[in-house]
């Protein structure tokens, strides 16, 4: 379990296709903390440390886990958001994220309005019908509170310590990034659907 507040960034070192998966490593400012078998959200996506140094964190990478977000889209110098797993006595400063990303989406803008940005990212209708006004979207992990539903795109404002302390840094228009949907908004949908139990 993760809360969507990026501990740090860190630069992809490379991405190797090893038959049905794949190996990413990244360099990590926090990677002698970090010990295999921790669990580390890259871009939003839950991943499994394999191994670790003084510099870096390597990862396997399922093609299943491919498919479904943009870790396939990285290369060698990439930006990633980075965020170990919650601890049982930390604060719970974003919203509840599993790091199983549900699909990906497009930047459809990211544009400096004074001193903050305006982020918009297009939606797919499998994650579009857990999001409203206000409510929360994990996109590359981070937690972000949706300012305006549009048709089939989420609007967000980014404060200036999330977009210099997150890969938005160097996001671009066109770019994939990872989705996850509000867990709770699935559970409350599973419960309504759900038959009774008798």
């Amino acid at each position: 379990m993760f809360t969507g507040l990026i501990e740090s960034t860190g630069r992809t070192v490379s991405l190797e296709t090893r038959g049905q998966q794949a190996r990413l490593t990244i360099e990590a400012p926090f990677s002698t903390q970090a010990t295999s078998g921790d669990s580390v959200a890259v871009n939003g996506c839950c991943l499994t440390v394999v191994e670790q140094d003084d510099q870096t964190l390597t990862f396997d990478i399922l093609t299943q886990t491919l498919e479904v977000t943009s870790l396939g889209a990285l290369s060698p110098g990439a930006l990633v958001n980075l965020e170990r797993a919650l601890r049982a006595d930390d604060r719970l400063g974003g919203h509840f994220v599993q790091g199983h990303v549900d699909t990906t989406g497009i930047i459809k803008d990211l544009s400096p309005q004074g001193q903050d940005h305006r982020y918009e990212v297009s939606l797919s209708p499998g994650v579009y019908r857990y999001c409203i006004g206000r409510g929360s979207l994990a996109v590359d992990g981070i937690s972000l509170t949706i300012a305006e539903l549009l048709p089939e795109s989420a609007l967000f404002w980014i404060t200036p310590h999330t977009f210099k302390a997150t890969n938005l840094q160097s996001a671009q228009i066109g770019q994939k990034v990872n989705l996850e949907a509000d867990l709770l908004a699935k559970y409350v949908e599973s419960l309504t659907l759900s038959k009774p139990l008798h």
